[in-house]
């Protein structure tokens, strides 16, 4: 083999990988996929419900359907009466939780803080946490737990009201698991069953994702997925 053979594959052998990262590089645009949760199911086949859906175009799709997150009417930590308007046309955060509760609570409570602060200019993300204990936490002691964790009043709301209308909320809006377990022992903290998770709700009430409120990095997954959300509705 001649040496200008041999310093040709050798070049070649250089250049191809080079021209390939230049082309997955700049060539081809990387997306970062958001998917939707909860589809309504066809009870007779167990597949999820295909129909119509309305775009915010006004155009419509045929595609998979999926649960919106229902009407609800909840008082918060003002005394206001609070309903799904809050959250029109705006993307928001679910979560559950006690104000007696001194162990995944204060951390959830801690991490929600953390978002909050991040997109404190944003006046299109907005928080809701129940309270899965409403005959104790009533408007009093969710203004002070708001306060504790410095909640921006209009921005982050803490709810109240029926423990009928929470716990359907949480069980078949949300789809997470909210039960009242009698007292143990006189211990509030292991009065309530309920989730440790975040969930990212769209402008079409559409949930978008589950997060681990008490994981850091499943937190900071959270904020990545609020920012595509933001990205997707700023190219409409």
């Amino acid at each position: 083999m001649t040496t200008t053979r041999k310093a040709g594959i050798l070049l070649a052998t250089l250049l191809v990988p080079a021209l390939l990262y230049l082309f997955l590089r700049f060539g081809t645009q990387n997306h970062y996929v958001l998917g939707r949760y909860l589809p309504k199911i066809d009870s007779t086949k167990g597949e999820p419900l295909m129909g119509k859906v309305k775009l915010r175009d006004g155009s419509e799709v045929i595609d998979t359907i999926y649960n919106h997150i229902p009407p609800f009417k909840l008082i918060d930590q003002d005394g206001k009466v609070i309903d799904q308007s809050v959250v029109k046309n705006k993307i928001y955060v679910a979560s559950f939780f006690f104000t007696r509760c001194g162990t995944i609570c204060p951390r959830i409570s801690s991490q929600l803080t953390r978002v909050q602060d991040i997109f404190i200019n944003n006046p299109n993300i907005i928080f809701l946490s129940h309270t899965v204990d409403p005959e104790h936490d009533q408007s009093a002691q969710l203004k002070a737990y708001a306060q504790k964790y410095n909640a921006i009043p209009g921005r982050w709301y803490f709810l109240t009201g029926s423990k009928t209308d929470i716990y359907n909320l949480a069980m078949h809006g949300y789809y997470l698991p909210t039960v009242d377990a009698g007292l143990k022992a006189g211990k509030p903290d292991e009065t309530f069953i309920h989730s440790e998770k975040l969930v990212l709700v769209d402008k079409e009430g559409i949930v978008r994702g589950f997060y681990d409120g008490t994981d850091k990095e499943d937190v900071d997954r959270l904020v990545l997925e609020i920012r595509v959300l933001l990205d997707i509705y700023s190219k409409e």
